[in-house]
């Protein structure tokens, strides 16, 4: 018998955040949302005849602060009963807010002129996170989780989008979750963002090729060349469609990487070169900021291949 899933919407900015309710014996949330979208995730699961005390598995995606952030509440609101789970790599961000201030001032805080950003950071951490906590189980990748009656959840590491990138299989019906680990063309902002270019295209050729989800569901409403959002929920072919649109997009990233940086006067400056190649005319300073997590990995990438004699 096929395993219900149902999504957990939750406006927040200008994104719409996407939680996921696992109908199984031992019932799961995939992704967690903010401190300020945990009753709108509950209403919804009442909804469903549901209720948040049943939950006994947090599904955790990534580490960023829109699907990890009410994590805590809702582990409380369990009566401390679920089971919270997140990938070895991504697991500081569960332990520590500071560990989110210091992913921006490393990547982003280089290209952006706001001398009020760490401060910014560290309210918003403190706002959006519920609690700092430990993980019940910590992932590598290649486990099976039981959720009980014979479900089974598998876990799959999908680093690129962040280190610690997950994507959860219920074994059986291959329903797959990723979170942001399929960004197509991006969500509000209108550009993919990851941190690791090579890694980010090995897991959605890996997530294309290996997984073959029946069907795919995303963390937000990612859109497609033509700015029109994805269906949450997606059918093999949907998935296949994702995957090649989000493999394309990098390969004309990468591409227009090879034109090389430089500093400018523009607020894309010192990629202004990739942006105008791609087309690219949104605001980069929007947080989250995907261009310039994306950019600085290419960066890392680009410096690494010529320090190695390219």
């Amino acid at each position: 018998m096929a395993v219900t899933v149902s999504p957990l919407f939750s406006p927040w900015g200008r994104f719409g955040l996407y939680s996921f309710f696992i109908d199984a014996e031992e019932p799961a949330i995939v992704d967690a949302g903010v401190t300020s979208t945990v009753d709108g995730t509950v209403a919804e699961l009442e909804k469903s005849g549901r209720r948040i005390e049943d939950v006994r598995w947090i599904l955790l995606t990534h580490g960023h602060i829109d699907h990890l952030g009410g994590a805590y509440a809702l582990w409380e609101l369990t009566g401390r009963k679920a089971k919270v789970v997140i990938h070895e790599a991504d697991l500081d961000y569960l332990r520590r807010r500071r560990a989110h201030v210091e992913n921006y001032l490393e990547l982003r805080d280089h290209y952006l002129d706001n001398p009020e950003a760490e401060s910014q950071q560290t309210g918003m951490a403190e706002a959006a996170i519920s609690g700092e906590m430990s993980a019940d189980v910590v992932l590598r990748g290649g486990e099976s989780l039981s959720l009980g009656g014979g479900v089974s959840v598998s876990a799959h590491s999908i680093p690129g989008h962040t280190a610690g990138s997950v994507a959860y299989v219920i074994d059986g019906q291959n329903d797959v979750f990723v979170g942001d680990a399929v960004q197509i063309h991006g969500a509000a902002n209108g550009f993919p963002g990851y941190e690791d270019p090579n890694a980010y295209r090995s897991s959605l050729e890996c997530l294309r090729d290996v997984v073959r989800p029946n069907r795919l569901f995303l963390g937000h409403p990612y859109r497609n060349s033509a700015g029109e959002p994805y269906d949450i929920g997606l059918d093999a072919a949907g998935a296949a469609q994702a995957f090649e649109e989000s493999l394309a997009i990098e390969a004309r990233i990468r591409e227009a990487v090879g034109e090389g940086f430089a500093e400018t006067s523009s607020p894309y400056s010192p990629f202004e070169a990739v942006a105008t190649e791609i087309g690219y005319s949104g605001d980069p300073s929007l947080e989250p900021s995907p261009f310039f997590t994306t950019m600085d990995g290419y960066r890392r990438l680009f410096d690494g291949e010529s320090e190695g004699g390219r």
